[in-house]
């Protein structure tokens, strides 16, 4: 059971887009940050451990260096390397990547805009680190394309080492492995709006493993926890899959409206879902390594009242407390167990 703790308060509402919200603990200072997308700015907030003090920030919009009003941010999450923390944003323009609390840009990648305009929107979205075989952060596109940057341990000398060309439509989300066990081959999932879900092997040069294909629903939002791909849907639905044959080890009817997040607490297999229907549901994944087979549990269920949910994290590797933000709401809503 988890019960509701005091709200933390933010300076602009959450914007009504997919997975609109990210979680940093760091643990050694008993802090937490928030980030979440209103229009054109990033609200950010750090919070103490005792949830008694609050730091606030807003990042806005940029091109190149240049602070733009005109350009709407997609999407912030914040990607852990080996040796150093990002904060990357995308918009309507480009990639922003900024060192961790917001301080400085390191790294502008601006997208290929058409001279002449088209039906088509043009965005970045779905950001996600892999660091097995060096340190590389992907950024998903509106045209498809998945975009590799090359992260140096320390300064800005990033840079644009692959595209990756198997997706068709708009990126939606890219999750990295979790799990800190080894043997897992996949590193990296990307979905896209048509539901299609690309498995890859991170290195030098990216290797596609598997292409799970769509089945008639965009995935708006995909983990990758332990060698199973976790998919959340526009139908209310989550799929869970192995990632290396595309055989579906589970499906829930977990919502009866879109889902718009997913995480996973990777230390105990825990799994949340956001949804427009208000409801935030915890469920509990276990493998049988026996028979093979993925068991998907459900634990908790919170309905945050006349909220359209946007954003759902858990602000631990355990899934002791998590945290949701909501279109139009001006707070993050917390909750710890019991």
């Amino acid at each position: 059971m988890y019960r509701r703790e005091k709200s933390i308060q933010i300076k602009s509402s959450a914007s009504a887009l997919y997975n609109n919200l990210s979680v940093l603990p760091i643990a050694e200072k008993s802090l937490t940050y928030f980030t979440v997308v209103h229009c054109n700015v990033v609200n950010m907030v750090s919070a103490s451990g005792d949830g008694l003090n609050f730091s606030h920030r807003q990042l806005q919009s940029k091109e190149g260096s240049i602070a733009t009003s005109s350009s709407l941010i997609i999407q912030a999450s914040w990607c852990v390397l080996p040796s150093r923390v990002l904060l990357v944003l995308t918009s309507q323009k480009g990639i922003q990547m900024y060192e961790s609390d917001g301080s400085i840009m390191v790294y502008w990648h601006a997208l290929d805009i058409p001279e002449t305009p088209s039906a088509e929107a043009v965005f970045a979205r779905g950001i996600a680190a892999a660091t097995t075989l060096g340190h590389y952060i992907c950024v998903g596109t509106s045209s498809g394309s998945v975009l590799v940057f090359k992260i140096p341990d320390k300064g800005a000398n990033i840079i644009l080492s692959e595209v990756l060309e198997e997706h068709r439509d708009p990126i939606t989300d890219i999750a990295t492995e979790t799990s800190s066990s080894k043997e897992y081959i996949a590193d990296i999932v990307s979905a896209d709006d048509s539901g299609l879900l690309c498995i890859w092997k991170a290195g030098e040069d990216f290797k596609l493993l598997n292409k799970i294909p769509a089945y008639g629903c965009s995935c708006s939002s995909v983990k990758l926890w332990c060698g199973i791909v976790i998919a959340g849907y526009g139908s209310g639905q989550i799929r869970l899959y192995d990632a290396l044959s595309g055989v579906v080890y589970a499906e829930v009817n977990a919502h009866a409206r879109w889902i718009y997040a997913l995480d996973i607490a990777p230390d105990s297999g825990k799994l949340l879902s956001g949804a427009e229907d208000s409801l935030v549901r915890i469920w509990k994944l276990s493998k049988s390594p026996e028979s093979h087979t993925v068991e998907i549990e459900h634990q908790h269920t919170e309905c945050v009242t006349d909220v359209q949910i946007c954003g759902a994290k858990f602000c631990d590797p355990e899934g002791s407390a998590f945290a949701v933000t909501g279109y139009d709401l001006s707070e993050i809503i917390r909750y710890t167990v019991v």
